[in-house]
């Protein structure tokens, strides 16, 4: 053990909420070396931000205390200091990057005054010597063009840069402690891989130690030396991040890992996940924390609290966490020594879903030879689920091959056939959706933002269309414009045949009830004065079908056919959980039937455990009610799960369409492979290898000429520079529109 930078020990923090006094986080004990990573994970609620703003004494602004307990740094007690005290430390020993970067800038002054301020405040350098050290901080995180950078405002920077120049603030003055607060959250994962990869070279010249908060249990394969688990206000798991992956002892960790979405879970098949949520601070439960949700419960567990204790290389607070490894290790032999049986199918536990999608693309070996002699030792890596689950999981089911897409895309000089494979329900024809800047009543515009420009593609009926991009790439925009909430400037949609452009009002309005959307944010697009009762049945209201009774049971059913009680009806939106909001935001979607959905980000600010529950439950409803989706994602092993094709844009434009799996496993255009690059792998001894990818998508005003990836494309050429790449087949059912397909 080296030398310890922070000690938290047995720390208690209680909010104050009217006469209710609430125990957020409980005889916590933790500590941070120096030069070392740990990261905190768990779901919303599980107290991580609380802990940091309570490190940085932040909490009592928000009607907190510290209760219990003692937070050290070095060799200095600052449980007690005083806010006046706590400000000479604040950004010099100790600094904060938040997840939303716009909170911790003040929209009225530049950037560059901000970081100069922080700088002057802790420091005895001049103006000139602080504006200096400012240009460098904001050079050395990659933002182009410093000098302009420190004149602009918060509004006109971009969210990677945006972040990046939060990072340069919180470091401008050196400090010894580092707290990342989801710091990469609502990053796509080109710019996450670029962040994170920052934070690692930072890391390494400052010798700075780093506090990451984070649900993404890829991002913290990634980064940790050690992984501290929390739930409820407790840590109940901490590790080594290569021995809490492999062998973790906590059925809450088993089930966060279990709940991951990897490329080697069969596409559409159900997610394992966490049944319930965690609990609310004024309805903790007693004994261990976890025990309502818990499928290994024993009395024990509801009597009494489990203390965190050593077990071997780790620290659990499990009453049951010898007996659960045991039976672990059992699985692990199970899964090791089955063989194959050269008369059926393969046969694995369901332990082994992580390998089943792999042994699809591997020959039928001859008999007596072992599944771990078969996959690929790369696969076997892959511990995530195999690890998470017990003996008692073990059900042995037939491994299935991958479902086969139905029908090519529909792409400009093209021509496909289309007999056979699947009604086509959306054919889009040269899309264009051009907004115009500046100018006023009497002027003309100053510019044209190309948000998609010239796209074409068709969605089958009963299909999950995945569209994914960075953000600024027309996704949204794109979605919005089929739906015709934003009118297209050019180009056609059909929808069943029919040109909605072309509909007359009243038409157009029957035609809405077969298309409905799932918003990123369910809480911002459910209007909070009303029950939910009111929100599900407005759509019946709007087009007048069903009322009273009737419509009360209509509302009741989908709430059930969503997982929710019926007496939610009831109750308001802010009453619920960001995954239960979701869960009312599509029994919205589903009041009139609709054929189509468009989910927009519908599952990006979910935790892994509630995002596995709403996934599944889109598939369920997809199978029972013959919904066809257009899935808008970041999180690219989500869109692969769920999607039969994907198509891929960039600056307003579709670059590469292909069947989900073949896109995964033989990306052609750089742009995707780049994408496919950046995912963080949920295993700490795999470590990403992220292609070169620099600077940030170009603005939309004005685009590049050529190809418009030339800008950051390792593998451009003369030609890219200059002429416009045109469609071309690279597979069945695969097109890229690349000069030099990968």
């Amino acid at each position: 053990m080296g030398e310890a930078l922070l000690e938290i020990d047995r720390l208690s923090v209680d909010f104050i909420q009217g006469e209710e006094t609430l125990a957020a986080l409980s005889d916590l004990t933790l500590h941070i070396e120096r030069g070392e990573t740990v990261c905190l994970v768990g779901e919303s609620g599980s107290g991580k931000t609380i802990l940091s703003k309570a490190i940085m004494r932040l909490i009592e602004f928000e009607k907190g205390r510290i209760t219990q307990g003692s937070i050290r740094l070095g060799e200095t007690e600052i449980t007690s200091w005083s806010q006046q005290k706590m400000r000479t430390i604040r950004g010099k020993r100790i600094a904060m990057i938040f997840q939303e970067p716009m909170s911790a800038f003040d929209p009225v002054f530049s950037v560059g005054r901000q970081i100069m301020d922080a700088i002057l405040q802790h420091t005895r350098l001049s103006r000139k010597e602080a504006r200096d050290h400012a240009v460098h901080l904001l050079s050395r995180v990659g933002i182009p063009e410093p000098e302009l950078r420190m004149k602009q405002y918060p509004v006109e920077l971009s969210g990677g840069m945006l972040q990046r120049a939060m990072i340069a603030m919180a470091l401008s003055c050196g400090p010894e402690l580092l707290i990342a607060d989801e710091p990469t959250t609502a990053l796509d994962v080109t710019v996450q891989a670029q962040i994170l990869q920052l934070l690692q070279e930072l890391q390494e010249e400052t010798g700075m130690s780093i506090l990451l908060v984070t649900h993404d249990l890829g991002v913290a394969a990634q980064m940790a030396d050690r992984i501290a688990v929390m739930y409820a206000g407790k840590i109940i798991e901490a590790a080594r991040s290569e021995v809490l992956y492999e062998r973790p002892l906590h059925p809450y960790t088993q089930g966060l890992l279990r709940s991951l979405t990897t490329p080697y879970i069969p596409r559409g098949s159900k997610l394992p996940s966490i049944e319930g949520t965690i609990p609310a601070l004024a309805d903790l439960p007693g004994g261990c924390r976890f025990h309502p949700r818990c499928p290994h419960a024993v009395p024990s567990c509801v009597q009494s609290a489990p203390p965190l204790r050593m077990y071997a290389d780790s620290q659990a607070a499990c009453w049951l966490a010898e007996e659960l490894e045991e039976a672990r290790q059992r699985e692990r032999e199970y899964l090791e020594t089955k063989r194959w049986d050269p008369a059926g199918p393969a046969v694995l536990s369901s332990a082994g879903r992580e390998v089943e999608a792999v042994c699809t693309d591997v020959p039928l070996p001859p008999n007596n030879i072992s599944l771990k002699e078969v996959v690929n030792e790369e696969v076997l890596l892959e511990r995530a689920a195999i690890s998470s689950f017990t003996s008692r999981d073990i059900n042995p089911i037939p491994v299935q091959p991958a479902g086969e897409v139905r029908q090519s895309v529909k792409l400009p000089g093209l021509e496909q056939e289309a007999a056979g494979r699947g009604e086509v329900l959306f054919d889009v024809q040269g899309l264009r959706k051009i907004y115009e800047a500046g100018g006023g009543l009497l002027r003309r515009p100053r510019s044209r933002i190309y948000a998609v420009d010239g796209v074409s593609f068709t969605i089958l009926a009963g299909e999950t269309f995945g569209l994914v991009g960075e953000s600024g790439s027309g996704k949204s925009t794109l979605g919005r414009s089929l739906l015709r909430l934003d009118k297209p400037t050019e180009g056609k949609v059909f929808f069943e045949g029919r040109d909605i452009g072309r509909l007359p009002s009243k038409e157009m309005r029957e035609a809405r009830r077969q298309m409905q959307v799932i918003y990123q944010d369910p809480y911002g697009s459910l209007n909070p004065r009303w029950t939910v009762g009111e929100l599900i049945g407005e759509p019946y209201a709007v087009h007048g079908c069903f009322r009273g009774k009737e419509r009360q049971e209509r509302v009741q059913q989908l709430l059930h056919d969503v997982g929710l009680p019926r007496s939610a009806a009831d109750r308001y939106p802010h009453e619920f959980s960001g995954g239960q909001r979701q869960r009312i935001g599509i029994a919205r979607a589903m009041a009139l039937k609709p054929k189509f959905i468009l989910a927009d980000e519908a599952v990006s600010a979910l935790d892994v455990s509630v995002q596995a529950q709403i996934l599944n439950l889109l598939q369920e409803l997809q199978s029972k009610e013959k919904l066809t989706y257009l899935f808008i994602g970041h999180g690219l092993s989500v869109v692969r799960h769920m999607s039969d094709r994907i198509g891929v844009m960039y600056l307003g434009r579709l670059v590469e369409i292909a069947p989900s799996d073949e896109l995964f496993r033989h990306p052609a255009h750089p742009y995707t492979a780049a994408l496919l690059a950046s995912i963080p792998l949920a295993d700490p001894r795999r470590m990403s290898k992220a292609l070169p990818l620099s600077g940030e998508i170009p603005s939309p005003a004005h685009p590049p000429a050529g190809c418009r990836f030339h800008t950051r494309c390792p593998s451009a050429t003369a030609l890219c520079r200059e002429i416009e790449p045109e469609w071309s087949r690279v597979g069945e059912e695969h097109e890229t529109a690349c000069h030099h397909p990968l």
